[in-house]
């Protein structure tokens, strides 16, 4: 593996979110500090899963291989639960801190919305997520070895970048839609998000048959971007206009002075 496929998959699984947060919160560094938050509480989330999970392939028969792949679901399966308890308990510390800047504030409004926290705060988990998912198969691209020199697949990296970026804006779109339905306590939404989460996860057993992982996974995100697209109060109509640089609102919001 040369050079080029260690970057080539570095721009696939992290190009977009990279792109979104350089333009939507690079800018202000209360979201930067929400974002680093944000991904400080999946990182928690992923130190106690593990710690679970070691301790039980520990005590548990090692040399029986369907005793260590029941530990490897339940694992999958604690963590994504873990993950989804940390981002409820993130939902209830952002509350509390926009009530505190909103106390500190000389204004009447809150500094930031629950909706811009919901995006950061997802975007904070995908970039974490991403970073522990990818990371080791980006420093395997660079050598020594051959892909498929065993009559594997030859899209391994290719593959796990791919799904990389679906991760990274799953959470983004988890977070926003996870948010809304903690706000408007509908339950039946936490546990969709919840639910498609382990979905996704689950999903990755599938490998290395990756169009059995990477199409429904992205049949997901298609679905829960639309989903988190109208939570975060768009539509058809405010679309149109912002395509077209006709949304007065959205352009006055975004003016800086030159």
């Amino acid at each position: 593996m040369t050079a080029a496929v260690f970057f080539g998959c570095t721009f696939i699984a992290f190009g977009p979110a990279l792109s979104l947060f350089l333009f939507t919160i690079a800018r202000d560094p209360l979201r930067v500090i929400f974002l680093i938050a944000g991904a400080f509480f999946w990182l928690v989330s992923l130190l106690l899963s593990s710690l679970v999970w070691f301790i039980s392939v520990q005590i548990s028969n090692k040399d029986s291989a369907t005793q260590q792949k029941g530990l490897l679901i339940f694992g999958v399966v604690l963590s994504v639960l873990l993950q989804e308890t940390f981002r409820f308990g993130y939902f209830k510390l952002l509350k509390k801190a926009n009530e505190g800047l909103l106390a500190l504030s000389q204004e009447e409004t809150m500094p930031i919305s629950i909706r811009q926290l919901a995006y950061v705060s997802g975007l904070g988990f995908g970039f974490m997520s991403g970073a522990f998912s990818v990371v080791n198969i980006l420093a395997d691209s660079v050598g020594p070895g051959t892909v498929g020199i065993h009559g594997d697949s030859q899209h391994y990296f290719l593959s796990s970048a791919f799904m990389t970026m679906a991760i990274i804006l799953l959470h983004m779109f988890w977070g926003v839609v996870f948010f809304d339905a903690c706000e408007k306590k509908r339950w039946w939404a936490v546990a969709i998000v919840v639910l498609s989460h382990l979905v996704i996860s689950c999903l990755t057993f599938q490998n290395p048959q990756y169009v059995n992982s990477l199409v429904p996974t992205y049949v997901l995100l298609f679905l829960m971007g639309i989903w988190a697209f109208y939570c975060a109060g768009g539509s058809l109509r405010n679309l149109k206009l912002c395509l077209t640089c006709k949304d007065t609102d959205f352009l006055l919001a975004n003016h800086r002075p030159r």
